[in-house]
């Protein structure tokens, strides 16, 4: 069909002619609202990414000579953090002639990890980056569930408080 035919039955049907496959031959178009079309796939757009869940990097510092009960507090925040649905960037710092003594730093963190382990795993083994050991723990579940699963958690809570209240 000639552009002037399309363009006069556009015009009779008061729609747009898009042209859609400009390198094809011969090239192809089509008859529609252009205006309707970009608003769907904006909204399209809109509905992709609010189900998409942006990966959060916590990070925690470690010290290889650190105290039992500062290893259970540090613990404590990887596990929040687990929960939570991010990922978590523990890195431990060397000093001095700690820095000649690397196995220290890879025991702590292979005991971290073994103690995570239910929570999430190692997504990056422990490697030395300077003065630094770095590993990063991912969790099982992606963030976008533990919210739904949060939500669902909390929506139990009041309707049981709700339950109690009325009886």
């Amino acid at each position: 069909m000639s552009v002037q035919d399309a363009l006069r039955l556009a015009q009779e049907a008061d729609l747009d002619l898009v042209e859609v496959a400009p390198t094809a031959r011969p090239p192809v178009a089509k008859l529609m609202d252009y205006g309707k079309y970009k608003y769907d796939s904006a909204v399209k757009a809109r509905e992709s990414r609010k189900n998409q869940a942006n990966t959060i990097i916590k990070e925690i510092k470690l010290r290889p000579k650190i105290d039992p009960h500062d290893y259970e507090t540090k613990k404590g925040h990887v596990e929040r953090f687990l929960k939570g649905g991010d990922k978590v960037k523990v890195t431990i710092m060397f000093r001095g002639r700690e820095q000649s003594r690397p196995e220290l730093g890879y025991r702590l963190l292979s005991r971290l990890a073994e103690d995570v382990q239910e929570l999430g795993q190692v997504e990056s083994q422990p490697k030395q980056d300077g003065r630094n050991m770095v590993m990063v723990i991912g969790p099982h579940k992606r963030r976008s569930d533990q919210k739904s699963e949060s939500r669902s958690q909390g929506r139990q809570r009041r309707e049981q408080r709700q339950a109690a209240q009325g009886s």
